[in-house]
């Protein structure tokens, strides 16, 4: 087995375990929401854990200095917009069923596509174009919208996978100075600010048991950003890309073992739809980039 292989297998199962550790995450904090421990008070109690973690661990090491970025402007810009990708994401967990939030999220892979070609201007041919557009609609289904509550619930999901997109591309971007834990350091300490700033508005008080569940929800984080950034290390992205998927399936797994909900039919289609149009956007990106060289 070549050397590239072995990288490539190994930086899989890393992927395979940091898809299991975010939805487990996300399950906490869905945990955590339905408690009535508003996202506010979520993400600041969990990014001042983070933070100080973080900042803890690189001083004891002698490398806070990789932390500090080389365009601080443009990461605080970056984390008080990235705000929005969590703040989203965990008030639309009170009313959708983890799994139901999952499959629309990953409607940011089309998002990325579409974003790229129009702010980035790179080249989308019409096999992506058509895969974003089958994409989408494999979203509406999985929405299966009715003008109800669920409604306003899903489309915080998908204004939550906006903001992620813009966060990945501009992570892109300045990952090209910076290094990517000063990325993960800067973001997740701008949306503490921001999450801090408005707290005075949203905070209650909380048992030592939620504080527990907050303290684990940090620790998962860290381990799964630290996983997925290991294996994005060791293995090339169009290996590793497909795997993103087998996140539907623990959130499926976890939302039925905690709180017993079984994905809709039309939620089952949708996903699939999703699943295969997102395949085949990653295969068509490979094929791009390996014209490039």
């Amino acid at each position: 087995m070549s050397h590239k292989s072995q990288n490539n297998i190994n930086g899989i199962g890393l992927m395979l375990v940091a898809m299991m550790l975010f939805p487990l995450m996300d399950a906490v904090a869905k945990w955590l929401v339905i408690a009535n421990v508003p996202s506010i008070q979520v993400i600041a109690i969990r990014g001042w854990m983070m933070v100080t973690m973080i900042l803890l661990f690189y001083l004891v090491c002698g490398k806070v200095a990789e932390l500090v970025p080389k365009q601080p402007l443009a990461h605080v810009g970056r984390g008080v917009l990235g705000f929005l990708a969590p703040y989203c994401f965990f008030t639309a967990l009170k009313q959708l069923p983890l799994a139901d939030a999952t499959v629309v999220f990953f409607s940011s892979t089309f998002i990325l596509t579409a974003m790229s070609a129009l702010l980035l201007k790179e080249q989308v041919g019409l096999h992506r174009w058509s895969a974003v557009f089958i994409g989408f609609v494999g979203v509406v289904i999985a929405m299966n919208p009715q003008g109800g509550g669920e409604l306003s619930a899903y489309t915080l999901v998908l204004i939550s996978a906006l903001t992620y997109a813009f966060l990945f591309l501009s992570g892109s971007y300045l990952a090209k100075q910076d290094s990517v834990i000063s990325l993960v350091f800067s973001t997740n300490l701008m949306m503490t600010v921001v999450a801090t700033g408005l707290l005075s508005w949203v905070w209650v008080s909380i048992s030592w048991a939620v504080l527990g569940m907050l303290l684990l929800m940090t620790v998962i984080a860290l381990a799964a950003h630290i996983t997925v950034t290991m294996a994005f290390s060791r293995a090339q992205v169009s290996a590793l890309a497909p795997f993103e998927y087998t996140a539907l399936v623990w959130a499926a797994i976890f939302g039925y073992l905690i709180w017993g909900d079984f994905p809709a039919l039309q939620m089952c289609i949708g996903a699939t739809i999703i699943i295969g149009s997102g395949l085949y956007v990653i295969h068509r990106e490979a094929l791009h980039h390996k014209t490039l060289k």
